[in-house]
């Protein structure tokens, strides 16, 4: 099974158990709302304001990832992903200290060209290598604004 179906099977079945619990929550706070007291009642309203923020973070999380792999897959489609040879452990993930080598370019890269959204993808990639999670979904979401707001702008070679 490839890593991105493993991936896309794992979101599948958080997500459900997530809306799960959101349904489940839901009928409890209808249940408390129609209690006609003032504490069940406060209790209900609040049980249900915090699943619609739920619904909103997850569905806000869903189109990160979708825009994140669209633009991974046309950085791929380009030969632009991150070339460099970076040893892995078993289960996958990149040695830290061949991620950390290869940062520097890809920093330099995105600060001598800032509105470039393959930059910011290949520094987001990079950053995420490096196991700098909080930086890397910053950097990804750079390169969506920065893609969203390009308008044929042509690939970079390199």
């Amino acid at each position: 099974m490839s890593p991105r179906l493993r991936a896309i099977i794992g979101v599948a079945i958080m997500s459900a158990l997530l809306v799960l619990y959101f349904v489940f929550a839901g009928i409890r706070a209808f249940a408390l709302l129609a209690s006609a007291q003032p504490v069940p009642v406060i209790m209900g309203a609040a049980m249900l304001i915090l699943p619609l923020i739920g619904v909103w973070a997850l569905l806000r999380e869903l189109q990160f990832g979708r825009s994140a792999t669209r633009l991974a897959d046309r950085l791929a489609a380009e030969g632009l992903l991150p070339d460099e040879p970076v040893a892995t452990h078993p289960s996958g993930r990149p040695m830290r200290e061949d991620a950390d080598a290869a940062f520097p370019r890809y920093r330099d890269e995105t600060e001598a060209d800032p509105e470039s959204w393959r930059a910011w993808m290949r520094l987001g990639i990079v950053y995420d290598a490096c196991g700098d999670r909080k930086r890397a979904r910053a950097a990804i979401r750079q390169a969506i604004s920065r893609e969203r707001n390009d308008v044929g702008d042509p690939p970079e070679t390199g």
